[in-house]
């Protein structure tokens, strides 16, 4: 009884207070508590508290506040069970720890630092060559891993010390990687787009909804890798042409690091290079082409980067590697032009003939992956790269568990309402709303991991943008664009930061990082403004591959 008679004073002593700070502040109870836990979330994250558990303790503390000023329905927790178990049992998730396996994989097993290597023999000749073949290797790791620290740690580890002693720049050498690191937020397959398609796609059919659409066409992971392609591989080429620039205008500055008469031997160098380029297109094209999902590609990279580090781990003996490799492409064209499901009660000869055909081509590939895996096991790889992956993967879902609670307490307070409030109500309408967006997650983008981004402000604002007739394919892509300049801009960009650590002190100063990334910033600006301006460079190749009517 007498704690009854305590928690209703508490209880009262809290009303009281909520009307008074309500007074103070003049705005809705409501509005300030919801404003409250986004700010006291962003610190605590700022402060360095752990994602994991920073989302839902905050969440949980608001909610009981909520609660016991009657302004909150504590029954709104109860779907937070069936929001877990719809992210753990989500398909297009699935890719995520597939992905991360297939990057790790290509890190561990060295073949990135033998990809760096051979491309700078090749392109070393050339002043700025060097620079260049960062760029492309960037360009490659970042559709193959899609991890910005792994790739700045990787190119800063294995191109800078070669570069600083062959007379680069400082400058142009840190501006380079760094730059070439961020690729990996917008090359797909991008485990960033995966995460941004999953989010966006929910916000989407909420705004349909919402809008009255019960029907609405369906936005997927492979909308998103179509939209970013073009704008991707145009963000490498203009990379490119400035770095060929600098190299005309200020020779002296990135000079040739191969002797021009020195005999170039092409087999080790296509040897190295070939691989990644056939597992990228592979992974890419499955997608594109309509053969598999992004969840399926993603196995198919994840067995790609195996046979590669198979065939890297034992070159004496690639026949195993090269019959798994070839059946895997056969297999992928059996099922794309046959249909090989065999319980239909009625099959063509020709679906008989190729099915009876996939299974010694299904065979063979077996074998070789278990030959690779073998060798990978013999050397200790294996080990590390299933750890890291459990690590990581880990780490993502953990955080989405997490980032639910935090979002479905943030609506129970009315947030969804106030937010859409605030934005269409802001000068200049749709552009006003767009660009506070933008700003507010480069902002975010200098504190917080690009996790921790995408689960907690997409769901909050994407819903209000797409109420303002924004594309979702090309809103996903300028937010990935986004923050990958943020990532790279001083003096808090997470690219630097990796860098930093891994660059020799006393050649390299921060200064040097700073100015080096300032031309690839002011890209990447001018590449926000041109898909900004021209929509239809991100819409495009969604509407041709998969007839995307959004």
């Amino acid at each position: 009884m007498i704690l009854d008679l305590s928690f209703i004073g508490l209880q009262f002593d809290l009303v009281v207070l909520g009307i008074w700070l309500s007074e103070m502040f003049r705005m809705p109870l409501d509005l300030l508590l919801c404003s409250a836990m986004f700010v006291l979330a962003c610190g605590s994250l700022l402060l360095g508290y752990p994602v994991a558990f920073t989302l839902p303790g905050v969440s949980v503390i608001f909610a009981g506040l909520g609660y016991a000023m009657g302004i909150f329905d504590f029954s709104i927790v109860g779907g937070v069970p069936q929001r877990i178990y719809g992210t753990m049992t989500n398909v297009v998730m699935m890719a995520v720890p597939l992905f991360v396996f297939m990057g790790v994989m290509l890190e561990r097993s060295r073949i990135a630092e033998e990809l760096l290597e051979s491309m700078g023999q090749l392109m070393g000749r050339v002043k700025g060559g060097l620079g260049i073949s960062v760029t492309i290797v960037g360009a490659l790791l970042a559709a193959s891993t899609g991890i910005v620290g792994a790739t700045v740690v990787i190119m800063g580890l294995m191109a800078l010390p070669t570069m600083l002693n062959k007379g680069y720049s400082p400058a142009i050498a840190t501006g380079g990687i760094a730059a070439a690191g961020t690729l990996g937020q917008i090359i797909p397959p991008s485990i960033v787009l995966v995460l941004l398609g999953d989010q966006l796609s929910s916000a989407w059919q909420a705004s349909q909804l919402a809008q009255g659409n019960f029907s609405p066409s369906p936005l997927s992971v492979g909308d998103l890798f179509a939209g970013a392609l073009i704008p991707g591989l145009g963000l490498v080429l203009m990379y490119v042409l400035y770095q060929v620039t600098i190299a005309i205008l200020f020779p002296s500055s990135c000079p040739p690091t191969t002797d021009s008469e020195e005999t170039l031997d092409l087999k080790p160098v296509m040897a190295a290079f070939l691989p990644p380029i056939v597992l990228v297109i592979a992974v890419l094209g499955s997608i594109l082409g309509g053969i598999a999902t992004p969840t399926e590609a993603a196995a198919i990279g994840a067995v790609g980067a195996m046979l590669m580090a198979g065939y890297k781990l034992d070159k004496t003996n690639p026949k195993p590697v090269i019959v798994a490799g070839s059946s895997i492409i056969v297999l992928l064209l059996l099922g794309g032009l046959f249909d090989l499901r065999m319980g239909r009660q009625e099959i063509p000869p020709l679906d008989y003939l190729a099915f009876a055909i996939s299974l010694p081509v299904l065979a063979a590939m077996i074998w070789g992956i278990c030959i690779s895996l073998l060798r990978i096991y013999r050397e200790g790889v294996l080990q590390e790269v299933v750890q890291m992956t459990a690590r990581t993967s880990s780490m993502i879902f953990i955080i989405m568990v997490g980032a639910a609670l935090f979002t479905l307490i943030f609506l129970g307070f009315s947030g969804d309402y106030y937010i859409t409030q605030f934005l269409t109500n802001l000068p200049g309408g749709r552009l006003g709303a767009f660009i506070l967006v933008m700003l507010v997650m480069f902002i975010l983008g200098f504190f917080l991991d690009f996790i921790q981004i995408v689960f907690v402000v997409v769901p909050i604002v994407a819903p209000v943008l797409f109420l303002m007739d924004i594309n979702p394919i090309w809103l996903g892509v300028m937010m990935a664009m986004n923050l990958q300049t943020s990532f790279l801009t001083p003096p808090f960009g997470y690219a630097l930061f990796y860098l930093r650590g891994v660059a020799p002190e006393q050649q390299v100063k921060t200064t040097d990082i700073y100015k080096g990334v300032m031309p690839f910033i002011a890209i990447q600006l001018i590449a926000l403004i041109i898909l900004y301006n021209f929509e239809g460079l991100v819409t495009w190749l969604p509407s041709i591959v998969f007839g995307s009517g959004l």
